[in-house]
């Protein structure tokens, strides 16, 4: 069987371009509907679920609120809770002051040169602790001031013992004689003296206050004022 083609070369190409256009006008059609379904989706959800979602908040705001609202001392609650808070952060940062009182059974000398503290002041701002007391004589107080200028501090750090002084730039100030309680004959004093933060530092654990004067704990040594010795003069020709 033979077939003869009778349609020209120029309308095959037209019918091939009618082709073509209809497909592309059908997948522009198709295109525009699922953009268009996309847009309506995207409306929907954000006027619908978004609005629900907005109100569910708004009232579980109010909610919340006017529970809060029925809570008796709300302020005074906050700020406790606030306090109670920041109380682990302020307990480990705090100073141990306690310490003081290993200082003065260390240092206050046996009788009969025992010293009697009648205030202590700590001024943590300028790191000096000032000792008020009376005691029989001047041989004594020196006995006291000898004794704190020789007080060590021992302390562990690092799994090494370390030391530092206790007590820099010793003052004495106040003195004068006068009676105590019983009417007996004493002499009144302060000793003020800078102490290192080591002391009361809450970081350093196991502080032990230890005692150093040389090796000369005589009652002579002791009760001598040093301010009464110096160098031999020299000679001049």
């Amino acid at each position: 069987m033979i077939e003869i083609n009778l349609v020209p070369d120029v309308k095959q190409e037209l019918l091939r371009a009618q082709s073509m256009r209809a497909a592309v006008i059908s997948g522009a059609i198709l295109t525009s509907i699922i953009a268009g379904a996309v847009v309506v989706l995207l409306a929907l959800y954000v006027y619908g679920v978004q609005t629900v979602r907005s109100g569910l908040v708004s009232d579980e705001i109010k909610t919340q609120y006017k529970t809060l609202s029925e809570v008796k001392d709300l302020s005074k609650v906050l700020t406790i809770q606030n306090q109670l808070a920041k109380m682990s952060e302020l307990n480990d940062s705090k100073k141990i002051d306690s310490r003081i009182f290993s200082v003065v059974s260390a240092v206050v000398p046996p009788a009969p040169n025992e010293v009697q503290i009648s205030q202590i002041d700590i001024n943590a701002a300028d790191g000096i602790i000032s000792f008020e007391g009376q005691t029989r004589a001047y041989d004594s107080m020196e006995v006291f001031k000898k004794t704190l200028d020789s007080a060590i501090i021992v302390y562990q750090e690092d799994g090494e013992e370390q030391t530092v002084k206790l007590a820099a730039t010793l003052d004495t100030s106040d003195v004068s004689y006068g009676e105590n309680a019983s009417g007996e004959k004493v002499l009144m004093f302060t000793i003020s003296f800078e102490y290192p933060e080591e002391l009361f530092s809450p970081a350093i654990k196991d502080v032990t206050i230890k005692l150093s004067v040389n090796g000369n704990v005589t009652d002579s040594y002791l009760g001598i004022p040093r301010s009464i010795f110096t160098e031999r003069a020299k000679e001049v020709e």
